[in-house]
């Protein structure tokens, strides 16, 4: 079960799922003890052409825990040779020769693809753009069975920029290896979910509605998966934009009608799609989620780097 490259959520089956998972659990026990050496003597890189917080910093942390070294470059658009005019396959060759592990995040679909093609160490999405985000869907997915305790049989609603975000594309890709998986897409006209995702589930016999009401969606789901709406990813079109913004919101009206053992998560950053309200309820889960994120991290770097 040797990971070489982390491109997208297609690749990991049900058995590689369950030992990332299990490698998480792992670590977190190394974490309490204060960390290993595992990974002494290694180097990762993180390439960001985009801003992250949570991503690059659980990153960094994840492999200093391990023991291993970073060298990092935070807007690689503007602070590397990207701002000459380097192509991204060049920008690859020659960090592949500094570090044992690159851990990319670009603007561009496929980016990711592109770089695992010519890199001679393994490359980690970290985000391409709004394509995919597979460590992201990882964690997510460890955080519904940690929280929830069972995948399959799970009801989720995905709500607000669907289109965009690449989280949710990644965690229906996920969600698709599990039976009995009902998802309900929630979300405002210019940004619904893109029919490529649509046809996938209908291929893997997901059941999916589309829905407007969120109100009429929340009782029914054992997670509710807000995401923001990314003004980044609409350019120009502001009107679209504000079209699609503050159209759902979670606050004190959506925690009265969710059921008592169902959470909310979302990959941050929030806008004002969440209520600050929320966070006191312990149904909200998404700092949980976020901390998650280093476990998943350091299972992904524990088996890519040492099988």
């Amino acid at each position: 079960m040797r990971l070489s490259h982390i491109i997208r959520a297609q690749q990991f089956n049900r058995d590689i799922l369950a030992e990332v998972f299990s490698t998480a659990k792992e670590m977190e026990k190394i974490v309490k003890q204060g960390g290993s050496d595992i990974l002494q003597r290694k180097i990762m890189a993180t390439v960001f052409y985009e801003p992250s917080t949570r991503t690059r910093l659980s990153f960094e942390s994840a492999m200093r825990k391990l023991g291993g070294e970073v060298i990092t470059t935070e807007n690689a658009r503007e602070f590397s040779s990207a701002a000459k005019g380097e192509a991204l396959e060049d920008t690859v060759r020659i960090v592949d020769s500094y570090a044992d592990v690159i851990v990319l995040r670009h603007y561009e679909s496929g980016a990711a693809e592109r770089a695992a093609s010519v890199s001679i160490v393994p490359i980690i999405n970290a985000g391409d753009g709004p394509g995919q985000h597979p460590t992201q869907s990882l964690l997510d997915l460890y955080t519904v069975e940690k929280e929830i305790g069972h995948l399959v049989g799970l009801a989720i609603a995905m709500v607000g920029d669907l289109a965009n975000g690449r989280t949710v594309r990644s965690l229906c890709y996920l969600l698709a290896k599990y039976n009995d998986v009902k998802i309900y897409f929630v979300a405002p006209e210019v940004v619904k979910m893109k029919e490529d995702i649509k046809d996938y589930l209908r291929e893997h016999n997901v059941s999916f509605a589309e829905e407007s009401d969120l109100k009429a969606v929340a009782p029914k789901v054992d997670v509710i998966y807000q995401t923001r709406i990314q003004k980044e990813r609409f350019g120009d079109r502001t009107e679209d934009y504000e079209k699609a913004r503050g159209q759902y919101i979670i606050d004190k009206s959506i925690l009265d009608i969710m059921r008592k053992d169902a959470i909310i998560m979302h990959p941050l950053p929030r806008v004002d799609e969440i209520r600050p309200e929320v966070d006191a309820d312990p149904r909200a889960a998404y700092f949980r989620q976020a901390k998650n994120g280093l476990y998943i991290r350091m299972a992904l770097l524990k088996m890519v780097l040492l099988g």
